[in-house]
């Protein structure tokens, strides 16, 4: 029988992977100051050296726990202890196909399986609005776990969010030393509605409590119309003041460096990675980041939902003030 709601009200022992992510500390905040009792697994980055900085607020646990291993998840992670909600903020680094399936499907299938012995009855889990035209081996292993998930029996809310500020970030310093605006075909190929860290850490949180949010599967954005590429560069140009200049790259480049190392890839392993990456780039180049109509196989930016308050436009005018600095983290696009 599906669990509906979690079995009681009020402030709740939350589980939380990928707590030391970007998105994972806002969540971790928004959790913590609605009063949820907090645990967060953290990994290390090097498995002989000693765990990740763990910037976390006050009153949150943090625990050390391979993800990967069933055996320290429980030894470690869980610890014999009473949880009520799994929140998984946790993906692959790379999207890499090893990566993918190891992170993105297998370590949140053993995650759920230890949460759900430990008596958790609801997850919340971030995945990703690109899945809805998989092509790639990240996409495939999240919508994987997705389908394992709604099949769990437990409550369930999977949150699809559109672009995040940190991977549209990365060209704030090119700019600033005079080079163009990178742009792929004209800047109007692709739209998205990026949202913050901050609203989507609110968001991601306040999905426990929101009895709408159950059993669903929810793309989001944040607040204001889509905005293309172009607009982007439109904008930090006049943040800081000068004519907008622009470099185009045809996607028609990006095919033909994936065929060669495709091609090359096939002897020396080091290339087939590194056309992996170059397929992830050439599917965000290419693909807008909103709400896939199946009917006509076109984005549809009237129906992507938003929420919160920030704008990329605003957070890109606070970093250039030197009020903000831009972490891109793994997933940035430039």
């Amino acid at each position: 029988m599906r669990a509906d709601r979690p079995e009681s009200p009020g402030p709740r022992r939350v589980l939380v992977l990928g707590g030391t992510g970007t998105i994972g500390r806002a969540t971790v905040r928004a959790l913590a100051a609605r009063g949820h009792a907090v645990v967060c697994l953290v990994r290390r980055r090097d498995p002989s050296g000693p765990a990740d900085p763990v910037p976390l607020p006050t009153g949150v646990t943090a625990r050390v726990a391979d993800v990967t291993d069933p055996a320290s998840l429980a030894r470690d992670g869980i610890r014999g202890e009473p949880f009520d909600v799994l929140v998984s903020c946790l993906a692959s680094r790379t999207g890499l196909p090893d990566d993918a399936w190891a992170i993105d499907y297998q370590a949140q299938l053993n995650a759920l399986e230890a949460a759900k012995a430990a008596g958790v009855t609801q997850v919340v889990l971030l995945s990703a609005i690109c899945v809805q035209k998989p092509v790639l081996a990240f996409q495939h292993a999240k919508l994987a776990f997705e389908r394992v998930l709604m099949d769990s029996g437990l409550a369930y809310t999977i949150v699809r969010p559109t672009a995040f500020f940190k991977s549209l970030s990365g060209q704030i310093d090119r700019v600033r030393r005079g080079k163009p605006f990178l742009v792929f075909g004209d800047g109007m190929l692709t739209a998205c509605k990026p949202i913050s860290d901050d609203d989507l850490g609110r968001y991601l949180a306040d999905c426990i409590d929101n009895e709408d949010r159950r059993n669903r599967v929810l793309p989001i954005g944040g607040p204001g119309d889509a905005i293309t590429p172009k607009a982007q560069g439109e904008n930090l140009f006049a943040l800081l003041g000068r004519e907008p200049r622009f470099r185009h790259v045809p996607v028609a480049l990006l095919d033909g460096i994936i065929a060669v190392l495709a091609t090359l890839g096939r002897w020396v392993p080091a290339l087939a990675a590194k056309a992996e990456l170059a397929r992830i780039g050439r599917y965000y180049a290419t693909e807008s980041m909103l709400v896939l109509d199946p009917a006509t196989g076109r984005y549809d930016a009237n129906a992507t939902p938003s929420t919160g308050s920030d704008t990329l436009f605003a957070y890109h005018a606070r970093v250039v003030r030197g009020e903000a600095v831009a972490e891109r983290g793994d997933h940035a696009v430039f």
